[in-house]
């Protein structure tokens, strides 16, 4: 977390400079995005309220396909781990005479 000094500056932590690839000097704007306040780079790609409706499909076609990929690669759960089967559930509370 950072803090706003009493010249309304704030550091940008390493990590997040390093990850956008922000270096001293670069030029970054600032926008209001409802209730945050977005950080631009300068060359980043428009904001996607200022794209068409066709850009913005292909944005949010890529970003599913990300998240496709990245599902893929995670292991389900091991199921016999329960230490319980779904049959068992149907017979816990019945009496044993039915």
């Amino acid at each position: 977390m950072s803090k706003v000094t009493s010249k309304l500056q704030l550091t940008l932590p390493k990590a997040l400079a390093v990850q956008y690839g922000i270096q001293p000097g670069d030029d970054v704007r600032f926008e209001g995005a409802g209730e945050v306040i977005r950080m631009v780079p300068e060359g980043a790609d428009r904001a996607p309220a200022d794209l068409d409706a066709e850009a913005r499909l292909r944005l949010f076609d890529a970003a599913t396909a990300r998240q496709e990929a990245r599902q893929a690669g995670r292991r389900a759960p091991d199921q016999g781990s329960r230490g319980w089967t779904r049959e068992e559930l149907y017979e816990r509370g019945r009496s044993r005479t039915d």
